[in-house]
């Protein structure tokens, strides 16, 4: 039995959460998965931003001292599964130093882009280790080898402390070929030949054209992205329609309310492009844009073609999950430190959820009560979730009571929640009185959008399993682990590298 696996079995004493009510801590592995995939380093209700950067960094070094393979498999899945950055990034930065071996194993599959590795060597640099060593100077130039003209267009910019000129000037990576040394003299400012390179060909073209017809010519020929286009020109509503008719869906999304100001869609062909692109249900599957990015979109877009699209887009992105069998509860928590961003994402997994059982649930909203929410198969998410509030304290407990005292037998509980409880009767407590009464196999998740690593149910109780963060994998986790009986450590564990 190693080291790391005698500390998780452990028996966990109770302790107290931010807001000063009993609660118990998860196992070592359940709290660095959760820190992982929901500290993005940002101000939350309960704990301000130095609290957090101060119990990740020790997250990670106990993690890396304890077990350096489950780390760098939990790296992996917070960064594709968990969809997040810079939490995967500084651990690997740590990683790379107390176990160098399991840092090359995972570190592409961490680091995917430019900006990935512009964060990464700002970290280490921050934490004064230069360069890394060799270990990961042998990374940095192997993914300096793999970069494309887009690449170097997009990513060479000074905004991250390192722009790709800066890295290939730094790591010295030995060119692969004529091209790829053509590519890196460019990015170092060299002067070189560009007959390989026709997108760099364009971006040129377009900082000394000043003709429109030449300008979009080049950045339709170059397949210039936004950022880049806009550093270089006034965006007039036909750079805008060129720039539209290429953007990846994330962008498209997220500048739909910028291209309405500018009159983009004062043309019916446009508003038909973008409803045709935001409906169609295998380029949302491959995007991989969680739900409440829509959320962010309707909230600011007024144009009714666009909302109705966002709606649609919303519908298809959870249509092809798995559906879950036998009866739900679905609790969310609408407290008020669940205003904003947590609420939103929680509206609207509560109500994918819901129309994943084609209504064969029960749907609560709770604070130190609890309302039925009324979801309605036959409307759309985001109007539903529009009308969600946030109100009032947090008492986890309730909804549980409420569900034993109408005798409503149900197979499993959603929650969705920060686990601030403030309040009422402790979750767990009637838990175990509503397994007694209705259900003793009754299955509970809970799904915690925060990075609190205090929780409501100790770690002994096995038919209670823990989700950190929001992504798509949440319903097919839930609708797997309902027959499988699976934790978020156990799937990190058989990840394959």
């Amino acid at each position: 039995m190693s080291k790391a696996k005698s500390l998780f079995n452990t028996p966990q004493s109770i302790v107290h959460n931010h807001d000063g009510y009993a609660a118990y801590e998860r196992l070592v592995e359940e709290q660095y998965i959760q820190m992982l995939t929901t500290n993005t380093m940002n101000n939350t209700f309960y704990a301000d931003e130095q609290q957090l950067m101060q119990e990740a960094a020790s997250s990670h070094q106990e993690m890396a001292e304890l077990d350096a393979g489950f780390m760098a498999k939990a790296l992996v899945y917070a960064r594709n599964e968990g969809f997040m950055r810079l939490q995967p990034l500084y651990g690997l930065a740590i990683l790379s130093k107390i176990n160098p071996k399991q840092f090359t194993q995972v570190f592409s599959h961490v680091v995917k882009t430019p900006a990935d590795l512009a964060d990464f060597l700002t970290i280490l640099r921050g934490s004064g280790r230069g360069q890394g060593g060799r270990a990961v100077k042998r990374q940095v130039n192997q993914f300096l080898n793999g970069i494309s003209e887009y690449w170097a267009i997009k990513y060479n910019g000074r905004g991250r402390g390192y722009s790709l000129g800066d890295m290939v000037a730094t790591a010295h990576p030995k060119p692969k070929d004529e091209k790829q040394q053509a590519l890196f003299r460019y990015l170092r400012g060299h002067e070189t030949s560009l007959v390989d390179l026709p997108q760099l060909q364009a971006l040129e073209k377009l900082k000394t054209t000043r003709n429109p017809a030449s300008q979009l010519h080049q950045i339709e020929k170059g397949k210039l992205p936004y950022s880049v286009v806009t550093s270089i020109l006034q965006l007039t509503p036909q750079i805008w329609e060129a720039l539209m008719l290429q953007m990846p869906m994330f962008a498209l999304l997220r500048h739909l309310n910028a291209m309405d100001r500018a009159g983009v869609f004062a043309k019916k062909k446009n508003i038909a492009y973008v409803t045709r692109r935001l409906t169609d249900a295998e380029a949302l599957r491959q995007s991989r844009i969680l739900p409440f990015r829509f959320v962010k979109a309707y909230e600011t877009v007024q144009r009714g073609e666009l909302r109705e699209a966002l709606q649609q887009a919303v519908e298809l992105s959870v249509h092809n999950l798995p559906r879950l069998t036998g009866r739900t509860a679905i609790f969310l928590d609408r407290s008020g430190s669940m205003q904003g961003d947590y609420l939103r994402i929680g509206s609207v997994l509560a109500l994918a959820l819901y129309k994943q059982t084609e209504g064969n649930s029960l749907f609560w909203l709770f604070d130190q009560q609890v309302e039925d929410a009324h979801p309605k198969l036959d409307e759309g998410i985001l109007t539903q979730a529009d009308r969600i509030r946030a109100q009032g304290g947090t008492d986890t407990g309730r909804p549980v009571r409420e569900l034993r005292e109408s005798e409503e037998r149900v197979d499993r509980i959603i929650m969705i929640t920060d686990e601030q409880q403030n309040e009422g009767s402790p979750f767990y407590a009637e838990l175990e009185r509503y397994r007694r009464a209705m259900n003793p196999r009754l299955q509970a998740f809970i799904v915690d959008i925060t990075p609190y690593r205090q929780v409501m149910v100790p770690p002994r109780d096995g038919q209670t399993f823990y989700i950190y963060g929001w992504s798509e994998a949440v319903l097919t986790y839930i609708a797997e682990t309902a027959t499988g009986y699976e934790t978020i450590a156990e799937r990190v564990r058989k990840i394959q590298l």
